[in-house]
């Protein structure tokens, strides 16, 4: 399954090269809420909220009362997520708020949220530079693996978020390899984001039962949708 990425920054929907770069930005929201309509889900992440810098809750909410989104970005406590499943999201996707600087898993904080909110509506974002999880919009990393985070995870979520940093936004293919091993760690749905530019590379993952997140060849028509 595709699932087209809308991220926000500054107002405005943007797409980044390694999170850090940016490449594209449009305000022409109503274009692609009708673009995205037939999706079954919808990514929607606030890249101000993750990054610490601001946050774009009206857009947050405007979108996701239209689409059926699953939203990121800047949830780092319970109350945040009741707040934005209210709004409208499908589910929250949660990530750094899962992860100490010392290199745990908070699954404390994890088993809170899942009794909160419901396990099945939380989705862990487990993103990676360099073979490590990074946190804080990407400007961190923890010493930690998504092959040490995911069985700790397994009980109190519905879905892994795996974004490949080091090719996000650069249209140069998602590491095949990557899905594969991830595949092997838990029968929970699995996502990946990260350099997807093709059809082919959709199917792929689609046989392994990996969804894929696609933003930048979205955007640029690479792949049509």
């Amino acid at each position: 399954m595709l699932i087209p990425s809308i991220d926000l920054m500054g107002g405005r929907i943007v797409q980044l090269e390694k999170g850090e770069k940016l490449r594209l930005a449009f305000d022409d929201f109503d274009y692609w809420i009708e673009r995205f309509a037939r999706f079954p889900l919808v990514q929607l992440i606030d890249l101000d909220g993750a990054m610490r810098q601001g946050e774009n809750s009206a857009l947050v909410e405007k979108i996701a009362k239209r689409l059926p989104c699953q939203v990121g970005g800047g949830i780092h406590t319970i109350e945040r997520a009741r707040q934005v499943l209210a709004s409208g999201a499908r589910r929250v996707i949660v990530g750094s708020a899962l992860f100490s600087a010392e290199g745990t898993v908070n699954t404390e904080f994890a088993a809170r949220l899942a009794e909160s909110v419901g396990a099945e509506r939380i989705v862990a974002g487990i993103d990676t530079k360099n073979g490590r999880i990074a946190v804080k919009g990407w400007k961190a990393e923890v010493d930690l693996t998504p092959d040490d985070a995911i069985p700790q995870l397994e009980p109190h979520v519905a879905a892994y978020l795996y974004t490949h940093v080091d090719g996000e936004g650069m249209m140069q293919g998602f590491p095949m390899q990557a899905a594969e091993r991830l595949r092997k760690l838990t029968g929970k749905q699995l996502i990946v984001a990260g350099g997807i530019r093709s059809q082919a590379e959709i199917d792929e993952l689609d046989r392994m039962r990996v969804d894929a997140v696609a933003g930048m060849a979205v955007y640029t028509n690479l792949l049509a949708v």
